[in-house]
């Protein structure tokens, strides 16, 4: 399959201005708002959004509304996304490397607020993220979704208060946490060595660039984690990666919602994820999606949505089955 030539045409002439292909450049790297792409340009969110628009259109990128937000991406189209890294490659690389560096700032920017954040909440962390969530409920569910074990091994990405591996650390032969944060992975150690859960390893690490084998894990747990990620999509695959054949991954977060105070109070930078978005990640990944579970708030408050994608098993393995 392949773009007629007046869809190619329009998409080069959508592509063919300055400023355009600086956005496609920074876009490359993950999803960005208006604000802060009109910061990196160091243009007026107006004339921003227009170029966005034009590249919209002519589906270079794809728009998405996030509550108050507008969020930015390269087009999930395989030959859109192609032609516009083929218009990139061609490129001088030194062109873009002031907005790069801009962007850089942005991305320190948040990430410092997010750490101080982090920091100053991990003693109260439970309790915070009670005040949004029913954890019996969440919990329960999240033991169902993940199967009776045992497992091989568990790896809980953004582990945060180490509530995940208290709950199903017991099942697992040894469980991996990785968080960014050292004050979380302390609480991490105490929380998990009061629930008398033996061989688990807590370790300082980066939910983009784990460093654990491919395949390693038949349960991988993202719970609570998307929300706060300039680019959830690369958490997603870098957590698929690690998915062995016959494993399952679930993906914990909210439902889409308008409560644009998170954002400001809890460094959440999306306001939930649509069904179709996760699945359409997971099943990318080549993982097989199982049917989603929105778990309702008791009262007013946001809903937990339960994702599960399972990785076929290798022919191996089901011959030893």
């Amino acid at each position: 399959m392949s773009l007629s030539a007046d869809q190619t045409i329009d998409a080069l002439r959508a592509a063919g201005e300055p400023t355009r292909l600086r956005v496609l450049s920074l876009l490359t790297g993950e999803e960005l708002s208006v604000m802060e792409l009109s910061r990196v340009l160091q243009q007026s969110q107006p004339r921003v959004s227009r170029h966005l628009k034009l590249m919209a259109d002519a589906g270079l990128i794809e728009r998405f509304p996030d509550g108050a937000r507008v969020f930015y991406r390269i087009s999930s189209d395989p030959l859109a996304r192609r032609l516009v890294e083929t218009v990139l490659d061609l490129l001088d690389d030194s062109e873009g490397e002031a907005d790069h560096r801009r962007l850089d700032e942005v991305r320190d920017e948040r990430a410092a607020a997010a750490a101080a954040y982090f920091e100053q909440v991990a003693p109260q962390w439970d309790r915070i993220r009670s005040l949004y969530v029913a954890e019996t409920a969440v919990e329960s569910a999240v033991e169902a979704a993940a199967g009776p074990g045992p497992f091989e091994r568990v790896v809980d990405l953004g582990t945060g208060s180490g509530r995940m591996l208290t709950l199903l650390g017991k099942k697992a032969k040894m469980s991996v946490g990785l968080d960014l944060s050292h004050n979380m992975l302390n609480i991490a150690r105490s929380n998990v060595a009061r629930a008398g859960v033996e061989k688990v390893e807590l370790r300082h690490g980066d939910i983009f660039a784990t460093r654990l084998p491919s395949a390693s894990a038949d349960l991988v747990i993202v719970h609570q984690v998307l929300h706060y990620l300039a680019d959830p999509h690369a958490a997603v695959v870098e957590a698929a990666r690690l998915v062995a054949p016959g494993g399952r991954i679930l993906i914990v977060d909210f439902a889409p919602h308008e409560m644009e105070s998170l954002r400001e109070e809890h460094q959440h930078r999306r306001l939930g994820f649509a069904d179709e978005e996760v699945a359409g990640w997971l099943t990318d990944c080549g993982l097989t999606t199982l049917p989603t579970v929105a778990l309702p708030p008791d009262a007013d408050g946001l809903t937990v949505t339960i994702w599960t994608g399972v990785r076929a098993a290798s022919s191996d393995s089901r011959k030893a089955a």
